[in-house]
């Protein structure tokens, strides 16, 4: 994969935290129009890894780029053409879920209408709905849709259907195949394995820090010589997903 072909670069990233070793070496090139899947137990490092790449931390050591603009000294560019949604949002607890949403789409020249957002996510009936009194599960699909307003060309999505009931979890999966068709390049960490199987195009399996395989869905069960990509995880890493996180 040459630079021009490439969407998001991470080469040999690192980061500590005072004694611990968040992400010890980690590198990932993921093409326009991809979606790569990101697994790992807790303490891997895909949040800290996804965070460096996003620009909300700065690296020890490598270098990042996301559509070649570099995340810290290019960050107002960026932020124009990345979206990010993290596990935990942090948003005026006052505000309605209308008022964020007209909020966030006043930061972007060509933001995405508002009723197309929210009924996106299954949150037309909560717009009048002040944020505090969303549950986990609204908060989430909330924080999604704010990810996506300014029409990114690439969006990072951290745990996207934690919390989410078997109906909304289909309709985020809708949500990032539309993604897909409209060419936007995603990285996607998760732990739910159907999730991967069904949108990632291929997956980085993240260990202690650092990156273990990289491969598509298939190709890491014919490696690992497993019928399921849960086995094939616990073949790679020595660890089962599901009990570890």
């Amino acid at each position: 994969m040459t630079s021009s072909e490439t969407a998001v670069l991470a080469e040999n990233l690192a980061k500590s935290y005072r004694h611990v070793q968040a992400v010890a070496q980690v590198s990932l090139r993921v093409a326009p129009g991809e979606t790569m899947g990101i697994l790992g137990t807790n303490g891997a490092g895909k949040t800290t890894t996804i965070e460096m790449i996003a620009g909300l931390r700065v690296p020890d050591r490598g270098q990042v780029r996301v559509l070649g603009l570099d995340p810290r000294r290019d960050r107002a560019r960026l932020r124009q053409v990345l979206g990010v949604q993290l596990q935990d949002a942090y948003l005026h607890h006052a505000l309605r879920v209308s008022e964020l949403v007209e909020l966030y789409r006043s930061f972007y020249p060509d933001p995405r209408p508002a009723d197309e957002l929210l009924e996106l996510v299954d949150l037309t009936r909560q717009r009048r709905t002040i944020f505090e009194k969303l549950s986990g599960g609204q908060k989430q699909r909330l924080s999604i849709a704010l990810a996506l307003v300014g029409r990114p060309r690439v969006a990072i999505l951290d745990e996207l259907t934690t919390g989410l009931d078997p109906a909304a979890r289909r309709r985020m999966w809708s949500a990032i195949e539309q993604l897909k068709s409209e060419a936007v390049t995603v990285l996607l960490v998760s732990h739910a394995m159907e999730e991967v199987e069904r949108l990632c195009d291929r997956v980085a399996v993240l260990d202690a820090g650092r990156v273990v395989a990289v491969d598509t869905p298939a190709g890491l069960r014919a490696r690992a010589g497993t019928d399921t990509l849960d086995d094939a995880f616990v073949t790679l890493t020595g660890k089962d997903l599901e009990e570890a996180t």
